[in-house]
């Protein structure tokens, strides 16, 4: 793999992952199985109120491609082929979803070790154009992230982001919503042993001018259960716990309350990943 500043979404990746990723408020089942030809077959059940979504997707691979299928409760049929190094240092990735004519988009990604390019083109006849490109290295990088609509000739998406980053510290800067928005990112890895790590977010819009922070942290208890803990400054307070019970099966429960209407009760979300 290709060592360098990666993609424009890796920028900040580290940090939002800390403050935002395994937390759920709903329940979710997830099952994974896997057919003798090596066909992965996955189940996900999503509970949100008194509302139930369910999937069902397969994923089967032959050498550098790899093909995914899934299937929702309103019929749609959502298909990615990705292929893996066609050249060195480039993915193809192509998608579409049925029954909507206009979702088919082209997407390439390109590695490389001082540059990260992602660019996608929809099938349409007034494609939706994206281009975002990252340049730098291990330790610094600066990258863009464009949105083109040729229907009305506008800039629909127009950001830019800084990262640095060090053995234990990663920090990033990106300016987003056209300008409009500013966050700034912070990840630092405290005891590499008990994957012990601190994050923080401050964003700023301008428009309204709103400051938002939040900040977080995690901790191994063991080696196969891992806690995390979030606050922001509207007074939302968030833990978790995860435990692999079995190689990546993982049970999550996590909940929320606001500080400021403690009489309201908590939000409680669990998780369920099964994989043999």
């Amino acid at each position: 793999m290709v060592k360098g500043p990666g993609l424009y979404s890796d920028i900040g990746k580290k940090a939002r992952d800390l403050l935002y990723r395994d937390y759920v408020s709903d329940h979710k089942f997830t099952v994974t199985t896997y057919s003798t030809t090596g066909v992965a077959i996955t189940s996900s059940g999503l509970k949100k109120g008194e509302l139930f979504l369910a999937d069902v997707s397969t994923q089967l691979k032959n050498k550098n491609i790899t093909t995914d299928v899934k299937v929702d409760t309103n019929s749609n049929v959502y298909t990615t082929i990705t292929v893996d190094e066609p050249a060195p240092g480039l993915k193809t990735i192509f998608s579409f979803v049925v029954p909507d004519q206009k979702s088919g988009k082209v997407e390439l990604q390109y590695l490389h070790e001082y540059a990260g390019i992602n660019t996608s083109i929809g099938l349409t006849a007034s494609p939706l154009v994206n281009f975002s490109g990252v340049a730098g290295n291990n330790t610094v990088a600066l990258g863009t992230d464009l949105s083109f609509d040729t229907a009305t000739g506008n800039f629909t998406k127009c950001n830019a982001g800084l990262s640095f980053s060090t053995s234990d510290l990663i920090a990033s800067l990106a300016l987003n919503d056209k300008g409009d928005t500013v966050s700034a990112s912070y990840y630092h890895t405290v005891k590499p042993v008990t994957n012990t790590a601190v994050g923080a977010e401050l964003t700023h819009s301008f428009s309204s001018n709103e400051n938002t922070l939040t900040i977080g942290t995690q901790h191994l208890l063991d080696p196969l259960t891992t806690v995390k803990a979030r606050v922001n400054s509207y007074g939302k307070a968030s833990a978790l716990i995860q435990h692999e019970w079995r190689p990546k099966s993982l049970f999550t429960i996590s909940g929320e309350v606001d500080t400021r209407a403690i009489e309201k009760s908590a939000k409680i979300g669990l998780a369920v990943a099964l994989k043999p």
